[in-house]
């Protein structure tokens, strides 16, 4: 029998849905966009690591000044992460991304065609600050659609990224130099523009930036002056970082190439082993981070980290050398993999496209003289010598700082809005 009143429609008795758990369909293609963009920004930095003497040599400078290169690149990250950073918190996370992965492609591309040493370091320089907005704008997009409850396995795979391109760059090498020498092997550098395309047709944007987002430039430079103590606190757990993982990989092509004497297929194979180390370690730790928190998981690693430096640098048999190749990138990118979930908890929404790039990127300014440190060092002693003492210290001093502060695992983004 009808009572004459209108029965409210399916829409109307929903209540309103909670930006809580990212939907399961969307985070795919983000960690995969930004899994890639971190991959081809590795492999573009890992060449001019595997090229550096046969560069020297083209160029007729010595080995540290072409390892200065490397510095050069990374002193000019934060710039990228600084630039792109505050794009990504303005104007959403997607359209910056998309600019930063043609930008250093174009300029990779370029280095290929490099004439001289001055016009090599101005591209290099060119191409840290390509390479400093990738990671901070990728990784936000990424974290904040994932599940929380598989963030840090997540971030493992993501940062890995940077393993996996190290490896790429180790088979380009491989196949490619002997016969064409380093030039040919930049002009790879093309492809982050194809993956601009993908980006722009299957991501989607951060629902946390779009809830969470500044109206204006006033209000985006008082939340980050706000936040201060935060990013110093960040930024010396990555400088930390940064010196274990520029510590141990920059110069050991080099260490290679002058203490055991290998050839560009000797030191492409452990190059690859080691990467093929550091995407396992990555991958594992970043999982077990879910279970037993990222601090833990980081300092667990960093300390096994120390055990493992007497196998790496002074392993007595070609084989041992490369099971301390294994180990070794697998304890630091391990360390490594919980990085991108544990920046992204800690920073606040509506700065989470700039505050850990930022961080990590200015961590990279500082600790980036490394590779010329070893260098010097190298003159002075042996190779193992120098890679050795400067990997101890390094891991010590960045367990540290990975204890300073309160871990937020599983943090659910987009609450505050």
């Amino acid at each position: 029998m009808s009572t004459g009143k209108p029965v409210p429609t399916r829409p109307a008795m929903m209540e309103p849905s909670a930006p809580s758990e990212p939907k399961q369909n969307k985070h795919a293609a983000a960690v995969l966009a930004s899994f890639l963009g971190w991959t081809l920004d590795a492999f573009d930095f890992f060449l001019v690591v595997l090229c550096l003497t046969a560069i020297a040599k083209e160029f007729h400078t010595s080995d540290k000044q072409i390892a200065l290169s490397l510095t050069l690149t990374l002193a000019f990250r934060p710039v990228g992460a600084f630039l792109f950073g505050l794009l990504a918190d303005r104007y959403g996370r997607r359209l910056p991304l998309m600019i930063d992965l043609v930008f250093y492609s174009v300029v990779e591309v370029a280095t290929g065609f490099a004439q001289n040493y001055t016009t090599f370091m101005i591209l290099r320089a060119l191409f840290g600050i390509g390479m400093g907005g990738e990671w901070g704008v990728g990784a936000s997009l990424a974290m904040e659609k994932v599940p929380p409850k598989i963030r840090g396995f997540l971030s493992g795979v993501l940062q890995q990224g940077y393993a996996l391109g190290n490896l790429l760059a180790a088979l380009a090498y491989f196949f490619l130099f002997n016969r064409w020498g380093w030039r040919p092997m930049f002009f790879l550098g093309g492809l982050p523009a194809l993956l601009a395309l993908y980006v722009r047709t299957h991501v989607e944007e951060s629902e946390v930036w779009e809830q969470t987002k500044h109206n204006s430039w006033g209000d985006l430079a008082r939340g980050l002056a706000s936040h201060w103590k935060l990013f110093l606190m960040l930024l010396a757990l990555m400088i930390g970082m940064n010196f274990t993982s520029h510590g141990t990989q920059d110069m050991y092509p080099a260490f290679l190439e002058r203490q055991w004497h290998f050839d560009a297929s000797h030191r492409s194979l452990l190059t690859a082993i080691a990467s093929l180390g550091a995407i396992v370690g990555g991958t594992l730790v970043g999982y077990l981070s879910d279970k037993w928190g990222r601090k833990r998981a980081m300092i667990g690693s960093l300390l096994l980290a120390i055990c493992v430096v007497p196998l790496w640098a002074y392993a007595p048999t070609v084989s041992l050398l490369a099971v301390g190749a294994f180990l070794m990138q697998f304890m630091v990118q391990g360390a490594w993999g919980v990085i991108p979930a544990h920046l992204s908890e800690m920073s606040p929404d509506s700065v989470r496209g700039f505050l850990p790039g930022f961080a990590y990127q200015c961590g990279v300014l500082i600790a980036g003289s490394v590779a010329y440190i070893e260098a010097v060092f190298a003159e002075r002693m042996s190779y193992a010598a120098a890679m050795a003492m400067t990997a101890v210290a390094v891991f010590a001093f960045a367990a540290v700082m990975a204890s300073i502060g309160r871990e937020r695992r599983g943090e659910a983004f987009g609450q505050s809005a």
